[in-house]
């Protein structure tokens, strides 16, 4: 995997101007365009896409500064068809327009080539199964949210605390299937999705592919597949932000698995009064790579 990301960075790099044909470069890489951009964001710390828009500003920069060609010049050869889409992206990146770092020199914000490297990391083991279930429907309320990374997403605090005591064990009564219990998912969320991208959330159970969902409920259908079920104990959320982290980082560059698209899901098995801790599994669906 880390040479899949090397080699897909060498060809950004080559084609700076032009479109990837990114499910191209992964077949040729053995994997696919969607655990491609997955893992690339995961270890990169942004989109590919993202990536992409600041090396193009990076070395569009320099040809802005020395002044040789207008603006207009620049823009399309670095693949924009006006002056005004190159600005904004010039903006986004530099925080300042074109003319006015060709008048000041500056501010400029440097993007680096990325190299991915291997380091030594697994010495704690990763608690994981590998398990293959039917098809099945999630069931319950579901909400567009923003992706937030790190700590509790407040926007999915509120929803989950809307709900009366009595509306989340009318839920929990309907589990019929694994996983079970209250289940906290995650859908509809970009391979390469940013901070803040929308996802859909849904607070909800598992249940079998021919029970009926309930009138008033959201269901997500969920195809047979392999999925790897991580658990992890400790600190909430933090503790599983870390495992999650470390699928990445650890289990699928070692590991003859790639994710494939599905929801993530979170079932939480233990957990404090308070919710300060937990012992939860992460199920992300995968398949063999």
């Amino acid at each position: 995997m880390i040479s899949a990301l090397n080699g897909l960075v060498d060809q950004v790099e080559q084609h700076l101007t032009e479109e990837l044909d990114l499910n191209g470069l992964a077949r040729t890489f053995g994997t696919t365009e969607y655990h491609l951009r997955r893992m690339f964001s995961s270890l990169a710390g942004m989109p590919l896409s993202e990536y992409v828009r600041r090396r193009r500003m990076t070395v569009a920069a320099a040809d802005v500064v020395s002044g040789d060609d207008d603006l207009l010049s620049i823009a399309v050869r670095h693949g924009y068809g006006s002056t005004e889409a190159f600005g904004r992206a010039f903006r986004a990146v530099h925080g300042a327009s074109p003319s006015e770092v060709r008048r000041d020199g500056g501010p400029l914000r440097t993007q680096p080539q990325l190299r991915f490297r291997l380091t030594v990391e697994g010495s704690t083991p990763m608690d994981t199964r590998i398990v293959d279930r039917p098809a099945f429907r999630l069931v319950g309320h579901a909400v567009r949210v923003p992706l937030i990374y790190e700590g509790v997403n407040p926007h999915i605090h509120r929803h989950v605390t809307s709900f009366p005591p009595e509306e989340h064990l009318r839920l929990k009564a309907m589990s019929n299937t694994e996983p079970a219990g209250i289940l906290a998912v995650s859908d509809d969320l970009e391979a390469d999705a940013a901070e803040g991208s929308e996802l859909t959330y849904l607070h909800g159970v598992a249940v079998t592919g021919d029970t009926p969902p309930p009138d008033g409920l959201d269901a997500i259908e969920v195809p047979a597949g392999t999925w790897a079920i991580f658990r992890s104990s400790g600190p909430y959320p933090s503790a599983l932000q870390q495992t999650w982290a470390a699928t990445a980082t650890e289990w699928f560059p070692s590991n003859r698995w790639r994710l494939r698209p599905g929801p993530s899901i979170v079932a939480v098995l233990e957990r404090a009064e308070d919710f300060s801790t937990a012992t939860c599994e992460l199920w992300l669906p995968v398949e063999p790579t």
